[in-house]
């Protein structure tokens, strides 16, 4: 067996030795904006938290930018979605003050101000992360 040969079949054990590892962790986080909708003094979003992990978050704050039609910051907002009860899909609804849902052509996950497991410390969510849109609006990272 060459070097290359035996490097590359070093690297393959190497891998395989941290698949079982990547499986056994539980799932993620899947934040959906499901709808938006014109409400008087704003626009009412309609989000879905799946939480798949065995965690239940006690903290768990997004910074949100909303971008307008053509690409300009509206404005941030900051929403509060704790709890997320661990195994579980929770809706929550959050209001853009004086903004029209039309107006709405991308919501960006700015920042995490606070994720945090129930008894546990903050951590970085963002790897765990997925984001949906069932919306007119992506929401993107």
């Amino acid at each position: 067996m060459n070097t290359f040969t035996k490097s590359m079949t070093i690297a393959a054990l190497a891998a395989l030795s941290f698949a079982p590892m990547a499986q056994a962790q539980d799932g993620g986080l899947t934040v959906e904006l499901n709808k938006f909708e014109d409400v008087e003094g704003g626009c009412q979003t309609f989000f879905l938290f799946q939480n798949e992990t065995d965690d239940n978050f006690e903290g768990f704050e997004m910074s949100l930018a909303i971008m307008s039609t053509d690409g300009i910051i509206d404005r941030l907002l900051t929403i509060d979605a704790a709890p997320l009860p661990a195994n579980r899909t929770t809706l929550k609804l959050f209001e853009i003050p004086d903004t029209q849902c039309a107006s709405i052509g991308e919501i960006l996950l700015h920042d995490i101000g606070s994720c945090r497991p129930q008894n546990g410390e903050e951590m970085d969510c963002f790897g765990i992360l997925t984001l949906n849109s069932r919306a007119a609006a992506p929401l993107v990272k």
